[in-house]
């Protein structure tokens, strides 16, 4: 959360941007008052592509089921002919007619499922490919307000769900519709007496079809969100597996881990008991109509009013309509949980992504509007400067006291400046807006006279390089996370160059020198020589300007040193801002902020500080902990 302050001051209205906030997490499994079709309908654009290829398949299958109604036919044909004219030669003719009509519903059923697989995949694929897009266009905001575990079941679960919704569902409502209702109306044709007792289970089943889709929406939904709940546990588990192992908190991570699980577990038997009653309603009516229409029908039969074959072909039609009628449950219930994957995975989608076009602003005007947004009356300063800087973070109430609050600072071209102050003070939300990680809230940052809101992202990118206390290494060889740095041309004298800045020459040891494969995290790495990689990535492309957040705190004496002294030439190059924690760290710098309660409390160079600022010789005293900020 945002460290907060004791006062605040209103925002100057003027000057103040407010930063739209993008949608909370849907943790609170709303389902009611959604529509599971509208919701569905938002598929359309990722279907349309493929739209003649799955209409074909439908085509296909609800041929195939009408094949399959056309066997009850033959067969009153064979009992009221053949059979009953003892005709064996007929017999193996209605025989014959069965096979090949079993054959074709076979052949056509098979050929429906490969004109969907590709298809449907690509579809999946499509969409999985849009969400990581989408991911990583995302504000940092966003990603500090959502669980992993919750943005990997969407990406995973929630797709695989929707693929299978598409393959089997959404064409076997429709072709189980159209075969109920070609099935009704030969029945209707057979017998209309024996029709309308089918018929009469219609009007409670489709009652308890409307209830059943109601409720079980809200628990599929409950469910899918818990299924990401877990998943962050476990993700979290594997990332921290040295921690837990090293506090020896396995059993009570199990006994977390079970408590989910047995949550999810209740989630899926209240499903299950959903299940289970649409079954029983909808299996026990029919199998009711269908015992009643058949006692009705020998009578009838025995009163010489209906032929043994229209009773037999009216049976089997009504036995062949049993796996349509009898799948709307599982149907409805595979399409509920895909409408709530929808609807998740168009909860990220929703999010508004950083823009790649300026904030606001375009080239300078001849009337000296637009550009920057540049009072007229001030002077151009190069280098790196804060006017007026203020920040909140996105998910903070309004009354709330913002992080930083006026901050006033010029960082001269080629001049290196140290940033120092307490936990919490909010140094590394500070170097977080220089790269536009985070947008202000309030005044302006500006690059060599160019406020930093109306430059592209990835022109601003380009220009200013980071490195964190906390470095990231990906699943990828040495010199793949060093160069991420640098522009598409840098090659091994780049690499070279950087690492030895970072004093990283222990990557040229390793079992495959700069390609050898660093592990998920880095882990495989020791912390210092993580954050010397990390800073080799920062230097790598000779930036123009330079944040770095405590860039050696994992660093020995020794290596320290060693990194210092060539840091300095790189220094000497670029414009800096350098969180620092240490005396040695601050030496670094040409001068030093203090940062205090959010604003800049003091300048100068380290010695004046010393001198004149308690607080700061209290800081470079090293009796207060100050490794790291809240935020």
């Amino acid at each position: 959360m945002p460290t907060t302050r004791a006062t605040a001051e209103e925002p100057d209205q003027t000057q103040d941007r407010e930063q739209p906030q993008g949608p909370e997490p849907r943790t609170g499994r709303q389902a009611e008052g959604r529509s599971a079709v509208r919701s569905l309908l938002r598929l359309w654009p990722y279907v349309r592509p493929v739209r003649a290829r799955l209409s074909v398949a439908a085509a296909v299958a609800i041929v195939a089921s009408c094949v399959g109604l056309v066997i009850p036919l033959v067969l009153k044909w064979m009992v009221d002919g053949p059979v009953a004219d003892r005709d064996p030669a007929g017999v193996w003719l209605g025989a014959l007619y069965l096979l090949l009509l079993g054959l074709a519903e076979a052949l056509l059923f098979g050929l429906r499922r490969w004109l969907v697989a590709r298809p449907l995949a690509g579809v999946e694929a499509s969409m999985r490919a849009d969400l990581y897009r989408h991911l990583q266009r995302l504000p940092v905001a966003f990603h500090d307000r959502w669980a992993s575990g919750q943005l990997l079941s969407r990406a995973t679960t929630d797709l695989s769900l929707l693929r299978m919704f598409l393959a089997f569902p959404l064409t076997f409502l429709l072709v189980n519709a159209v075969t109920i209702l070609v099935g009704v109306i030969i029945m209707l044709m057979q017998d209309w007496t024996l029709g309308l007792v089918i018929l009469g289970p219609a009007v409670p089943v489709i009652v308890t079809c409307v209830a059943f889709e109601r409720k079980y929406a809200a628990v599929a939904r409950l469910a899918q969100d818990q299924v990401g709940d877990l998943t962050t546990v476990v993700e979290e588990s594997v990332l921290g597996i040295r921690i837990i192992k090293g506090f020896g908190r396995h059993r009570s991570q199990a006994r977390a881990f079970r408590e989910l699980s047995r949550t999810l577990r209740g989630t899926e038997l209240r499903k299950a008991r959903l299940l289970s009653a649409i079954w029983g309603v909808i299996i026990t009516l029919p199998e009711l109509a269908i015992g009643a229409a058949l006692v009705v029908g020998v009578v009838q039969v025995a009163d010489g009013a209906l032929s043994a074959g229209t009773l037999v072909a009216f049976l089997s039609t009504a036995l062949a309509l049993r796996w349509p009628v009898d799948s709307i449950g599982f149907l409805l219930a595979m399409s509920q949980e895909a409408a709530t994957a929808t609807e998740r995975y168009f909860e990220v989608l929703d999010a508004e992504p950083e823009s790649a076009e300026p904030k606001y602003g375009g080239p300078e005007r001849a009337d000296g509007t637009g550009g920057d947004r540049r009072p007229a009356a001030e002077a151009v300063r190069g280098g790196l400067e804060f006017h007026g800087v203020r920040f909140r973070y996105p998910d903070a109430s309004a009354d709330t006291p913002p992080v930083l609050d006026r901050i006033d600072l010029h960082i001269r071209p080629g001049e290196s400046m140290a940033l120092v102050g307490a936990t919490g003070s909010g140094k590394t939300t500070l170097t977080a807006l220089v790269p536009r990680l985070h947008e202000v809230t309030g005044g302006r940052i500006t690059l060599d006279g160019e406020d930093i809101a109306g430059m592209p992202r990835e022109e601003l990118r380009a220009k200013v390089s980071v490195a964190f206390e906390e470095p990231t290494l990906f699943s990828a060889t040495v010199g793949e996370n060093v160069l991420m740095g640098a522009g598409p041309d840098a090659g091994q004298p780049e690499l070279d160059r950087a690492l030895a800045i970072a004093q990283a020459d222990f990557a040229h040891s390793l079992p495959d020198g700069t390609a050898t494969q660093v592990g998920e995290q880095g882990l495989s790495l020791s912390g210092g020589q993580r954050q010397r990689l990390a800073l080799a990535r920062a230097v790598v492309g000779r930036p123009r300007f330079l944040v770095l957040d405590d860039p050696l705190s994992a660093l020995d004496v020794h290596t320290e040193a060693a990194v210092e002294a060539a840091l300095r030439r790189v220094l000497a190059e670029t414009t800096a801002l350098i969180v620092a924690h240490r005396p040695s760290t601050v030496l670094l710098a040409d001068r030093v902020a203090l940062l205090s309660g959010g604003r800049v409390a003091a300048v100068g160079t380290h010695h004046e500080l010393l001198r004149t600022n308690a607080e700061y010789a209290h800081l470079m005293s090293g009796t207060e902990e100050t490794e790291g900020d809240a935020r």
